[in-house]
């Protein structure tokens, strides 16, 4: 169970987050159009509003093999309801949050877990983390007519799928990540790669576009063997990579990697490894010192060092609520813009109806109509009840839903392993 157990409206917490950067050297900007159409949006009249009890589900990964992303995530959900909820006085909405595991493609937790969130009446599921998982229950949400919105889905799948315009993510596509990662791999000098593959939506999505940049850089990938969920050993798989004796390996996987890195320690260099967001993470002490001194990765979103005030002040509400510390960030941003854009659309819609919500999502985004940027729920509530459209800019960065709910400026973080097997964000 979630350390946060079920969360109810409470005034816990007194200083309000009021600002992040929005550049770092180390974060490559895309941005593009958002569709749909432009007008003067003036958002519902200030006239009466309903008192809004909203309830959304999380379905972030409690166990299985993105387990270390579920703490970051679950804080994220955590700290925003705890903003939300102390303007609730001038609001009238509050928020509720029922947590649940989804476990993965292995073990099947969202099998009993999404019924019971389903059944706990929220208008909202929040996850899953892995793309291949969130393929697993997507229609039993979507179909339920709750909104299904993922912190971290990446697969290219979800833009084109038939998901009745409930589905949204505040990640971005792994058409960039894998750009920005195949053209990394080749801006260092290499010339051939080899690739091992999480053989799901995800993994083998993201390994297209890696291999697309890469080649298109004029590199070669020679090898790219995949392995299923579930898997525990991956011999053969690495034989096929090592004996194509590439320049670069890039892993494409999840936290499998924990296994997989032991047998290419003094076999294959640390500084021509590459990880992924799937499987980005502080290794510490696992590993002896400078097993990884070298090796880089992406993860979408800001760098970290460019958003530590968001983490600063993500630190002190987890002491305040006696939670333990996170030993890692990732998708933690993610996590709270969503939060705060589900309430803030409710809010927009007067309603905690999905279908209301998922109306108003693209608007309170910024993705259609003409709304005042805010930066923080009180300060976008605050122009939704007085009558006007909020465009809310979120830590994670400006968001910006299209038509299909998927945000069209998005950044990459590039990072690099030091002598303590922890990341820290590329210099470059």
């Amino acid at each position: 169970m979630s350390v946060f157990g079920k969360s109810r409206p409470a005034r816990s917490r007194g200083k309000v987050w009021t600002g992040v950067a929005v550049t770092a050297a180390s974060a490559l900007l895309l941005s593009a159009c958002a569709s749909g159409d432009a007008d003067s949006g003036s958002g519902e009249s200030a006239g009466p509003r309903d008192e809004l009890a909203l309830t959304i589900g999380t379905a972030l990964p409690q166990t299985g093999n993105l387990a270390f992303l579920g703490p970051p995530e679950e804080a994220g959900v955590a700290y925003a309801t705890s903003q939300i909820n102390e303007v609730s006085d001038t609001t009238g909405l509050t928020l509720d949050v029922v947590y649940g595991d989804s476990g993965d493609t292995d073990n099947k937790a969202y099998e009993t877990e999404i019924p019971r969130l389903l059944g706990e009446d929220v208008s909202a599921i929040l996850g899953a983390a892995s793309s291949g998982t969130s393929l697993q229950f997507i229609d039993q949400v979507v179909g339920a007519g709750v909104i299904q919105f993922s912190p971290a889905n990446t697969s290219d799948a979800f833009t084109t799928y038939d998901d009745n315009g409930l589905y949204f993510r505040t990640a971005p596509s792994d058409v960039l990540q894998g750009e920005v990662l195949g053209n990394l791999i080749a801006e260092d000098g290499n010339q051939t790669l080899g690739l091992l593959v999480l053989n799901d939506s995800y993994g083998t999505g993201l390994a297209k576009y890696v291999t697309d940049a890469f080649e298109a850089a004029g590199g070669e990938v020679v090898a790219a063997p995949t392995y299923n969920t579930g898997d525990t050993t991956f011999d053969a798989q690495l034989s096929e990579v090592l004996a194509a004796d590439p320049d670069a390996i890039a892993l494409i996987t999840f936290d499998e990697v924990s296994t997989i890195l032991p047998s290419l320690f003094g076999q294959f260099p640390s500084d021509k490894l590459y990880f992924v967001d799937g499987n980005l993470k502080n290794f510490a002490d696992a590993f002896p010192a400078g097993s990884l001194t070298g090796a880089k990765g992406t993860l979408p979103g800001l760098t970290i060092d460019s958003i530590s005030d968001f983490t600063g002040e993500l630190d002190a509400f987890l002491e305040e609520e006696g939670t333990p510390a996170l030993e890692d960030y990732s998708y933690a941003a993610e996590s709270f813009d969503a939060t705060v854009l589900l309430a803030l659309a409710s809010l927009a819609a007067n309603s905690t109806d999905s279908a209301d919500i998922a109306a108003k999502l693209q608007e309170v985004s910024g993705g259609s109509g003409d709304g005042e940027k805010c930066s923080t729920f009180a300060e976008c509530a605050d122009i939704i009840v007085g009558g006007g459209t909020a465009d809310y800019d979120g830590i994670s960065g400006p968001i910006t839903f299209d038509e299909v709910g998927d945000p069209t400026e998005a950044s990459i973080g590039i990072y690099q392993y030091g002598e303590d097997n922890n990341y820290a964000a590329y210099e470059g």
